[in-house]
């Protein structure tokens, strides 16, 4: 219960944590961005971690945070590489942990049984070789979904040619979208001063893509 309250605190006080992350460690603020954006969509253990408000908060530090004289800036183009590259590989990873670990893990068998029927991973390994492609873009976009859907792709045996592709359009677009947005309007005043309300925001826009879908795909059956 504590570490959720300790990251919650975490989230809605982002602008405060980054600023002085970036005061205390300089240049290795790269790698500890770098290393979260990696393992919220790397571990499927780990979903919770704040990766579209840290992507809009990083952007706002690149266009440059002043407070009591003291300015925390962040390199936009290095930010950018650093954690495409990061979302990229972390997708990559759990697919591979999916396929292999994951594959696995769904094949034991207790008592002669197996633990998920192989009718239902078959089913899997249909619905991502249908609808494989857009599932990985849209995840990216909606918080916990994004740690589990290339994990589920790797347990569907979804073609890697096919993932890796879509991979990189949907971490491209993810970090450049945020980032971006942070950057041009994360100094606004209104933005600064609530902060907190920006960010319950910006996860309730990261859930769109899945209601909408949810939505469209209840009309189709009707």
């Amino acid at each position: 219960m504590d570490y959720i309250k300790q990251l919650l605190d975490f989230i809605l006080h982002l602008d405060g944590y980054l600023f002085t992350l970036i005061q205390d460690y300089g240049i290795w603020i790269y790698a500890i961005l770098f290393l979260i954006i990696f393992v919220e969509t790397g571990l499927v253990v780990m979903p919770l971690l704040p990766g579209d408000s840290l992507l809009f908060a990083a952007g706002t530090f690149c266009a440059g945070v002043v407070k009591e004289g003291e300015t925390a800036q962040l390199n936009l183009w290095l930010v950018l590489g650093l954690l495409t590259i990061a979302a990229v590989l972390g997708d990559g990873l759990n697919y591979y942990l999916g396929k292999t670990i994951g594959l696995k893990v769904l094949t034991w068998k207790i008592k002669g049984r197996q633990i998920v029927k192989q009718s239902y991973i078959d089913k899997t390994h249909e619905f991502y070789e249908k609808h494989g492609s857009k599932t990985i873009i849209i995840a990216r976009f909606v918080p916990i979904v994004r740690t589990f859907a290339p994990f589920v792709a790797g347990i569907g045996q979804m073609e890697y040619s096919k993932f890796i592709r879509f991979n990189l359009i949907g971490g491209i677009a993810w970090v450049l979208g945020l980032t971006l947005l942070g950057f041009f309007f994360g100094k606004l005043e209104f933005v600064q001063k609530n902060f907190e309300l920006v960010i319950f925001g910006i996860i309730g826009l990261s859930l769109l893509p899945m209601i909408f879908e949810i939505i469209r795909q209840k009309f189709k059956k009707k």
